[in-house]
């Protein structure tokens, strides 16, 4: 399947709830916006039977290698997202296609 847009997910939303497009592609926005809020807090988001989301902390790499020049790098510590599906999700993922 192709990448889904932002406003392609606006496009169902206005399809399934009979809304207009402006007023879902709002919505999506404002779900997105609270996402990045309560990720950036630090916190964590769990969505039941979809999956989870939280935010790790990375070490520094203080031996990694840039892959073109071979030469060695530090790569500081940062944090990064992690996105853990739910068992629904999980076993529909593992059908097969």
């Amino acid at each position: 399947m192709a990448t889904v847009t932002k406003a392609e997910l606006a496009g169902i939303l206005a399809r399934d709830l009979g809304m207009p497009k402006m007023q879902a592609l709002k919505a999506v926005d404002a779900l997105f916006n609270g996402l990045r809020e309560a990720l950036l807090q630090g916190g964590r988001i769990e969505v039941r039977d979809f999956g989870s989301w939280t935010v790790k902390a990375t070490n520094t790499k203080l031996n990694a290698r840039n892959p073109r020049t071979g030469a060695v790098v530090v790569v500081p510590a940062r944090r990064k997202v992690r996105f853990k599906p739910g068992r629904i999700l999980k076993e529909a993922l593992s059908q097969p296609s």
